[in-house]
């Protein structure tokens, strides 16, 4: 063929080959499930968009209604109050008086709302209904509180030689110890192997057996057996001679009466009956202290069953006749409380056992 005809028939495109369609079919579904899935978000998104606004304008819609709704309540109730005033005051008539503006609630204490509408201008404040007040329950007075009771704390000269003795420590400890050993009984007691139930017979024989020898199961190796050096009955009292028991006691005394701890009352009960809470109501006005708050060792003339029956079971109270008076009673009180008749006779029987 000449170049000619070669000019004339100009060269035609090549044929496209299969696995070019095949690799530009699998791109283009490749592809779209990418596209379809950016389609949806878009959609989702919108979608959200148009709820949260429509929420919003939700919200505010019921806001708006309920501070509509609060404010024709407001607007009925005092319509109601007016009209509950109106029929009041004509049922009262004309002669009654008027509530006093001084009981007009304080306006810091109503809700900003009501505040509010009290300063809006050109409105009138709505006045109060007593109807209601009316038929509330009127409440029952309180009860007068008692009046304390007067202290009748007698001042009295204290003799020196009773409350104002030199304190002897080592006196007084023997004292003391001396008389909680008496208050003991004593009546603890063992058995011994010859006072134990049974073991009368020899429990097996002397020899052969190869176990130690044994006389008796109630010897005090066997369990239910004897014991050995127990505990018998005896006395614990000691003997302490009076004076050294009157000088413990005076060291005591005056202790308590150095820190302003020992004091006399005139008497605790006015009458003949028995009364704890006015007798109390003395003793917490002697002492300074609530009853109870403190121990206190009242001294009382057996003679005086009035005292004695108010003040038995008062708590933090210990009553003792003038001659039952002793060092370990007045240590383990807070406060020394003498009545007038057990004063003198405690000052003339001390008086009395000093001068022997």
């Amino acid at each position: 063929m000449s170049p000619a005809a070669k000019d004339e028939n100009p060269a035609q495109p090549e044929a496209a080959t299969p696995d070019a369609e095949v690799e530009e079919t699998a791109a283009t579904e490749a592809a779209e499930p990418e596209a379809a899935a950016a389609e949806a978000a878009d959609t989702k998104a919108a979608e959200t968009k148009a709820a949260k606004s429509k929420a919003a304008k939700t919200k505010a819609a019921d806001t708006e209604a309920a501070d509509t709704k609060a404010t024709d309540g407001e607007a009925a109730g005092t319509e109601v109050a007016d009209e509950d005033a109106a029929k009041s005051d004509a049922a009262a008539g004309p002669d009654e008086a008027k509530p006093d503006e001084a009981a007009k609630p304080d306006e810091a204490a109503k809700p900003a709302r009501r505040r509010a509408a009290a300063s809006a201008p050109g409105e009138e404040k709505p006045a109060r209904s007593t109807s209601r007040t009316s038929t509330r329950t009127t409440k029952a007075p309180a009860k007068k509180a008692k009046a304390a009771a007067a202290s009748t704390e007698v001042k009295v000269d204290l003799p020196a030689n009773i409350f104002d003795a030199k304190v002897n420590l080592p006196l007084i400890h023997q004292v003391v110890v001396a008389q909680q050993a008496a208050a003991r009984q004593g009546t603890h007691a063992t058995k011994t192997r010859g006072e134990v139930r049974g073991g009368g017979r020899k429990p097996y024989r002397q020899k052969g057996t190869g176990r130690a020898r044994q006389g008796s199961v109630r010897a005090p190796q066997f369990a239910g057996g004897g014991t050995v050096f127990g505990p018998v009955p005896r006395s614990y009292v000691q003997k302490t001679p009076k004076k050294m028991k009157a000088a413990a006691l005076r060291g005591a005394l005056s202790d308590r009466a150095r820190h302003g701890l020992v004091q006399v009352v005139g008497g605790f009960i006015d009458g003949d009956t028995p009364k704890t809470a006015d007798a109390l109501a003395v003793l917490a006005a002697v002492t300074g202290a609530a009853a109870g708050s403190s121990r206190v060792l009242v001294v009382v003339d057996s003679s005086d069953q009035v005292t004695w029956r108010s003040l038995r079971n008062a708590t933090g109270v210990h009553l003792i006749d003038p001659g039952q008076l002793n060092t370990y009673d007045v240590l383990i009180s807070d406060r020394v409380v003498f009545t007038s008749a057990a004063f003198e006779s405690f000052v003339a029987r001390a008086g009395a056992q000093e001068e022997r």
